[in-house]
């Protein structure tokens, strides 16, 4: 048995899909499937249950899971004390990032850690939430960039900004800021699809926005956009109006687009955080690493520096 089967091993049984599982450890589908095999004979029970394009983990399979994580975990950790025994700014961090922070933060926070911490390349994942959450759990991840408020995984939390929300309208449009949430209500909301933890904090934060549901009372009409870039394109071509968070505003005017306040005091918002494991060794890392955001010119958000 060796740590490579192991992390085979959880990648299977969190991909649920062999061929899949074989992409996301950068080796062929043969090569997994061999290892697999093997481990179940070493150890003589059946961890998962293959059916057609189908695959399962079997009630032994998930305690085999469980622990096969512990030991990968504790194994990354033996080799994080030894880099942080020499330098613990030395080698690559794994950052995840959700997808409506990331392409509005990444560029200048990659570029604000090269400038501060060469020796620390970041390699970055951007995905879901829970995606991310899983990772972290895994330790496929050392740390993660998410919003507030995401499910407890008993993971170490630094808060780096709050986040306001805007609305965006077309140019056009008659609806003048600053604006409740009362007044969205007869609009046609374009919201992010499903999955996307942006629009379950509109919908918590904002409560008028929890009717914005196709077939629900108080909206005409809804679509789910699977980007806020998309969002934004769509609202610049008439088709509806849509909530930004303040980091996905263009700084130069818009010709299609307009971009107002809530009237709310305070304005809704999101609380983006850093998370981490609390296993995790190189604390130095994630200070450098907060740090770095902080050194970002983020326009409009409320840093915290607590």
């Amino acid at each position: 048995m060796t740590l490579t089967e192991l992390r085979y091993l959880v990648a299977v049984a969190r991909e649920l899909h062999f061929g899949r599982a074989a992409e996301a450890c950068h080796v062929s589908q043969p090569t997994l499937s061999v290892a697999i095999k093997k481990l179940e004979e070493e150890l003589d029970v059946k961890i998962f249950e293959r059916g057609g394009n189908e695959v399962s983990v079997t009630p032994l399979g998930q305690e085999l899971v469980r622990q096969a994580q512990v030991v990968i975990e504790q194994a990354n950790a033996i080799k994080e004390i030894a880099k942080r025994g020499r330098d613990p700014l030395a080698g690559p961090l794994r950052l995840g990032v959700i997808y409506t922070i990331g392409p509005y933060l990444l560029p200048q926070l990659v570029r604000q850690v090269i400038e501060r911490t060469p020796q620390m390349p970041l390699l970055l994942q951007e995905n879901f939430t829970v995606k991310l959450l899983e990772m972290l759990r895994t330790g496929e991840l050392d740390c993660a960039i998410l919003a507030e408020p995401f499910p407890d995984a008993g993971l170490a939390i630094a808060p780096l900004y709050d986040e306001p929300f805007r609305v965006a309208v077309p140019t056009q449009h008659p609806l003048q800021g600053p604006i409740s949430a009362e007044a969205l209500k007869q609009e046609t909301m374009l919201l992010l699809g499903n999955g996307h933890c942006f629009r379950d904090h509109v919908l918590e934060v904002c409560p008028e926005f929890a009717r914005f549901a196709s077939g629900a009372e108080g909206i005409q009409k809804s679509f789910e956009g699977s980007s806020l870039e998309t969002i934004k394109h769509m609202v610049a071509s008439g088709m509806g109006i849509t909530v930004l968070p303040q980091l996905s505003v263009p700084r130069d005017p818009q010709p299609h687009l307009r971009f107002l306040d809530f009237a709310d005091t305070p304005p809704p918002s999101r609380r983006v955080v850093l998370a981490w494991r609390r296993s995790f060794t190189r604390y130095e890392a994630i200070a450098a690493l907060r740090n770095a955001v902080m050194a970002c010119e983020l326009p409009g958000v409320q840093r915290i520096h607590a």
